[in-house]
């Protein structure tokens, strides 16, 4: 059985350290898209469904179809 505490004990910080770096990349990423774009269904998708970015990656660009030089690209107002 997976024993967590051993895991992230065990010699693989690291490891844990970057799948929990890559989540919250493309969490924070589809997150704030998803609120400017105001699909407030998929914004509470996303912030309860933790997928280690899959359904972050999927509907940024499958469903939003945000470009890939578009994903930090800030829009500034006047």
């Amino acid at each position: 059985m997976f024993n967590f505490n051993e895991f992230t004990t065990g010699g693989n910080e690291a490891v844990f350290l970057l799948i929990l770096l890559w989540t919250i990349f493309w969490k924070g990423l589809a997150l704030w898209h998803s609120a400017r774009r105001t699909d407030k269904i998929w914004f509470i998708v996303l912030l309860i469904l933790n997928t280690m970015g899959i359904a972050e990656i999927i509907y940024l660009f499958a469903i939003a179809k945000i470009k890939p030089q578009e994903l930090v690209k800030v829009n500034k107002k006047k």
